[in-house]
């Protein structure tokens, strides 16, 4: 099974040999087992792959991330046919009524803005206002809680604080981490059969990633929480993120999170996540969907 991911962030060249991934740099080389490999971001323009090792990342269902110039997520590579059941999950995913739909997104949005009352907590903020909104999404999401909660979100967690400010580097490591864990949600996705282009709540008809966009709402504030902490709780900044900082970003799929009463990473959470809305769309039940929360803190003695 895989768990491990790679970030590649010096110049390498990579290629496939008994079926382990061969990384060759100027310090010497080191082989890794395809099979534990489940992400790998080319954080330099210095790579080179060969295309037997990106053949056999498909065939693994490895995702492959790759960024641009400012070490930004650019861009992302799914396998093709990854679920032995491919046509007839696909067949039940696009016959899923509106209705369901909605229901669904209702689910999703619900545990989004839960997940971020939680995240609040965790940073010494108040998330009481945000759970109580939570319980006030209808199915659709008919009245945009979700943006109402958001807008009150980001103001008690990063004070005087702008989403869109490009010159923030705040916003930088956000946008880093959320394309790693949107990487692991569609590669989830696809590992479970499912189209990441059709969505429940995001129906773009230019968007690839429709429903991986809807999925990876509910674990956004997992990465909150990690930039909150790598920017000194709501200090701004500026400049590019630095090695180090991208590194601890490349790991998010590592991460702890409870799913129902089981705690796992991050990335197997994904995947359970996927194989839950599998069953919602074969049910036509939205309660089949289990969605990811935050691990509870211990109790101080």
């Amino acid at each position: 099974m895989a768990w491990r991911g790679l970030h590649i962030t010096k110049p390498a060249r990579l290629s496939l040999a008994d079926r382990q991934i061969v990384i060759d740099q100027d310090d010497g080389a080191v082989r890794l087992p395809v099979e534990d490999i489940a992400w790998v971001v080319l954080d330099t323009p210095q790579a080179t792959l060969t295309t037997a090792l990106l053949s056999a990342c498909m065939e693994r269902g490895v995702a492959l991330v790759t960024t641009d110039a400012r070490h930004t997520p650019s861009g992302m590579m799914l396998p093709f046919h990854a679920h032995y059941r491919q046509a007839g999950v696909a067949a039940i995913q696009a016959a899923c009524s509106a209705p369901l739909r909605k229901r669904l997104w209702q689910a999703v949005i619900r545990a989004k803005i839960a997940n971020q009352a939680a995240n609040l907590g965790r940073c010494g903020g108040d998330g009481q206002p945000l759970l109580a909104m939570a319980g006030r999404v209808a199915s659709g999401d008919p009245e945009n809680v979700e943006a109402r909660a958001a807008r009150i979100y980001w103001q008690a967690l990063f004070p005087a604080f702008r989403r869109g400010d490009s010159a923030d580097k705040r916003n930088m490591l956000l946008n880093y981490g959320y394309a790693v864990v949107r990487a692991a949600v569609a590669r989830g996705l696809v590992a479970a059969g499912l189209l990441p282009a059709f969505g429940i709540g995001h129906t773009s008809v230019s968007n690839a990633f429709n429903l991986a966009d809807d999925i990876v709402e509910p674990f956004r504030p997992f990465v909150d929480r990690v930039v909150w902490t790598l920017s000194a709780g709501n200090k701004a900044s500026e400049g590019e993120p630095s090695l180090a900082e991208r590194r601890v970003l490349a790991a998010l799929p590592l991460e702890p999170v409870l799913l129902g009463k089981e705690t796992m990473t991050l990335l197997a959470a994904t995947e359970a996540v996927a194989a839950g809305l599998v069953r919602a769309f074969e049910l036509k039940s939205a309660a089949m969907l289990r969605l990811p929360a935050f691990v509870s803190l211990p109790e101080a003695r």
